[in-house]
């Protein structure tokens, strides 16, 4: 298969490069053949270059293959969810072929309008295909509702790749990470859509069985906090710890289980792929200012720190948003700096923000803005730092 492959490709190869008939469609062929085969060009002509068979699409895969147990679950869940929805005895593969069924088509629009969008650009330009979109493509589907309307999930793929990431030079350029921006498109443009109790659950024009709630574990809280409900007790009145930290709790379709998270998390720092020193002080922020909030007032204070690191997406956008190579921050001690403000902040927006109760898109997003300036002083606290060494 492989060697059928590669010679289909040798026998177009020449119909693309330079002086063939088809020579505008080069990069296009590129990304194909490189996705598949290492790429043959080399850094350099002289000196000493370190060499080996990574390259940047070897990476976004290495990615993909860390969301996959969050996808597979969150296909399960999907369908779990609609199963005790209506009160379906379902079993393991029902449940995963009706999610798969809401999440495929998600995802093939989603790769279909942004790569699109990436090979026109390429095209039009003459440069090669930016590799990011293999990952953004992919964490779009995850963070969404199953319910979510195809035709929103196009327009918000175009937005983020056209305005978040093309109008700023493409991959490696962009200021903020896409699909969080995409998120955010779609929060603010068709919040009925991504928000309330009633789009997490995809009842497939049924009706749900009486005293079944399709609101998200942060809804709840936040409603409780919004009309001062004085009996609420989070440990009693929410799901068990253990039943957020698997994920069988109704949210977008890959962020709720922390455990799948982990494993992905798992991959991405065996690898060196992701920063450990992002994930690890993400959780360390969140756990802080849980911890702040547990000493307070209301429905929040009934919640045990570690209760906020494993519901809404903090999990899925500590190990897959904020460890984005591209829009976090880049120095050492600037990761941990970044990491920490992150996850202090998605609580802190959690409770603060009753209208808006998942607070992690908007605190990465914002630290995404600010990862410059702390890379910024992280140097020149170094750099002042050496000058004095040397004067003394």
């Amino acid at each position: 298969m492989k060697s059928l492959l590669r010679s289909k490709l040798d026998e177009i190869k020449p119909h693309v490069e330079k002086g063939g008939k088809y020579e505008k469609w080069y990069f296009i062929y590129e990304a194909h053949e490189t996705l598949f085969f290492q790429p043959n060009h080399t850094t350099g002509v002289k000196g000493a270059h370190i060499r080996d068979a990574v390259d940047m699409k070897r990476m976004m895969v290495t990615v993909i293959l860390a969301m996959i147990p969050a996808l597979i679950f969150g296909m399960w869940n999907v369908g779990n969810q609609h199963a005790m929805a209506v009160g379906l005895s379902a079993g393991f593969v029902d449940n995963l072929l009706f999610g798969a069924i809401r999440l495929v088509p998600i995802i093939a629009v989603s790769y279909i309008v942004g790569l699109g969008i990436e090979f026109a650009f390429a095209t039009i330009n003459k440069h090669p295909i930016n590799e990011g979109f293999l990952v953004s493509g992919l964490l779009l589907p995850l963070i969404v509702p199953a319910t979510i309307p195809l035709w929103q999930v196009g327009v918000a793929t175009a937005f983020a790749v056209v305005l978040g990431k093309e109008v700023f030079g493409g991959t490696g350029m962009n200021l903020l990470n896409p699909a969080l921006t995409a998120r955010a498109f779609l929060f603010f443009a068709y919040p009925v859509e991504i928000s309330g109790d009633k789009v997490w659950i995809d009842l497939a024009q049924q009706t749900a069985v009486d005293g079944f709630s399709g609101a998200t574990v942060l809804g709840r809280i936040a409603e409780a906090s919004i009309n001062n409900v004085a009996t609420f007790d989070a440990v009693k009145d929410l799901p068990s710890f253990s039943d957020m930290f698997m994920g069988n709790i109704p949210g977008s379709i890959g962020e709720t289980s922390t455990l799948m998270c982990l494993i992905g998390f798992a991959i991405l720092a065996i690898t060196g792929v992701g920063s450990w020193k992002i994930v690890l002080s993400m959780f360390a922020g969140g756990l802080t200012m849980g911890a702040i909030v547990a000493s307070g007032d209301g429905a929040w204070a009934t919640v045990p720190a570690h209760y906020q690191v494993v519901m809404g997406g903090f999990a899925f956008g500590a190990v897959f948003m904020a460890t984005d190579p591209v829009s976090a921050a880049q120095t050492e001690v600037g990761k941990f700096i970044y990491g920490f403000l992150a996850g202090f902040l998605s609580i802190l927006v959690r409770v603060l923000n009753p209208a808006y109760p998942e607070g992690v898109m908007l605190a990465i997003l914002l630290m995404n803005v600010f990862a410059p300036l702390i890379d910024y002083f992280v140097v020149q606290s170094n750099k002042n730092r050496r000058l004095k060494r040397e004067t003394v």
